[in-house]
Order: structure tokens, then C-alpha cells, then sequence
């Protein structure tokens, strides 16, 4: 299948709907209630631990401006979190490029929305591997999958998505934004999957070297068979 080639798309995108899913909560207190008052129309879709604190955050304009995914999805999270945000509704909205009459009508055919922002950090694996003692089994439950899904899927589509992994460029984000009357600009969106893509690579060579250094043995002592 050939891949599709874009030629046309906006410098600035009016973000209108934000996908949040983090580990690293810092910021999120003082970021929310500002990036509202600069773009009052925004909805947010959240997961977990991430939806709770957005929503005691926003207190009663929650109701009128934060979702749970499984809500949106209409699928529950599985239990201890394992999937949250891998759906087809979510990938759409994330993948979708704006000038493309067929991706138009899968979101149109779907009911899925246009996800313009994600802003999303991954389980702590360097964190918890770092604790003495931990076992294989430990660490394989702190590897995350639905977080660097999202986060790439964002990134590669900075030609309209903005994908935001790290809670110190909040600021940066507010700024553009207010310049930009509540829209967010390519040369941000382009910096920001670049972050990205090292974000993900980090992790994933985080997990390769600690799984290189295991054996058989230390994997199987975890489990009974």
C-alpha cells in the first residue's frame, strides 16, 4: 500500500481537544486552568489517575469540559490499567490528517473526534528498576505500551497534533498558544515530536539494556509454572 504523501497542511491548528494520559503529574495544577483561559472551548479526554486530578482541578466546569476515555471509547479500562487509550476511535483522531477526504469520513463514520493535543509520559521503568532488589516481573509491569503508542502516533502527526511529554514545556506551550489566539503553530508541534521521538527511544533502550542484563533464571524465580 502506497503511503500517503501530505502537501498541504496549517501552520497554526486551533486545539480543540486534548488527550491526557501522565504518570508525571507536576504542573497539571497550574497548566489546565491557564491553557482554559486562553482557549475556553478546549475538551479534554483523560484516563485513570490523570482524569481524577483534572477533574479536582476543574471542580464543577469539569462537567462541561473534561471526559473519561472509556467513555468516549465506549470500552472500560482493563483492570490495573493494562489498556486505556489503544483504540481505534483514539488513533483516528490522533492520525488523521486534516486535507484527506477518507480519514475526514472515518471520523465523520465513527463519531470520533479530531485529538489535536496529547500530552502524555510513561510508567516510571528507569525508576523502578533502579530500587534494590527488583525483579524481572517488577519491571515488566512498569513497562508501558499504551503511552508510547499515543505519544508516537501524536508526534508523527505534528503536521496537526502537538505531542507533549514533558511538564517543563508548559510554559512554552501557554506562550505559543496566547501569541497564536489559542492555536499552536508547526514550528512548536515539530520541536515537540522531536522531544518525543528521544522520549520514546530513551525508554525503549531504558528496557532493552535492563532485559540484556537478565537471564532465564532471574525471569523464571518470578513465577510458578
Amino acid at each position: 500500500m502506497d503511503k500517503n504523501i501530505v502537501g498541504k497542511i496549517d501552520d497554526l491548528v486551533d486545539v480543540r481537544h486534548i488527550l491526557i494520559s501522565v504518570s508525571d503529574k507536576r504542573g497539571l495544577d497550574d497548566f489546565i486552568p491557564r491553557l482554559l483561559k486562553i482557549n475556553p472551548g478546549i475538551f479534554i479526554y483523560s484516563t485513570g489517575g490523570s482524569y481524577n486530578k483534572i477533574k479536582s482541578i476543574l471542580g464543577e466546569a469539569a462537567t462541561t469540559c473534561l471526559r473519561q476515555v472509556s467513555q468516549y471509547t465506549g470500552q472500560p479500562e482493563t483492570q490495573g490499567g493494562l489498556v486505556k487509550t489503544l483504540d481505534f476511535k483514539i488513533y483516528l483522531g490522533l492520525l488523521t490528517e486534516t486535507y484527506n477526504d477518507d480519514h475526514q469520513a472515518d471520523l465523520l463514520r465513527t463519531g470520533a473526534v479530531s485529538i489535536d493535543m496529547v500530552i502524555g509520559n510513561l510508567y516510571p521503568f528507569k525508576e523502578t528498576i533502579s530500587k534494590e532488589g527488583v525483579t524481572v516481573e517488577e519491571a515488566r509491569g512498569n513497562i508501558d505500551i499504551g503511552g508510547p503508542c499515543m505519544i508516537r502516533a501524536a508526534a508523527k502527526n505534528y503536521i496537526r497534533v502537538a505531542s507533549v511529554v514533558d511538564p517543563l514545556d508548559y510554559d512554552t506551550i501557554l506562550s505559543d498558544m496566547k501569541t497564536n489566539n489559542g492555536s499552536i503553530s508547526l514550528q512548536l508541534r515539530f520541536q515537540l515530536a522531536q522531544k518525543s521521538f528521544d522520549h520514546t527511544a530513551v525508554y525503549d533502550r531504558t528496557i532493552a539494556d535492563f532485559l540484556d542484563a537478565q537471564s532465564i533464571a532471574d525471569a523464571r524465580k518470578c513465577y510458578r509454572t
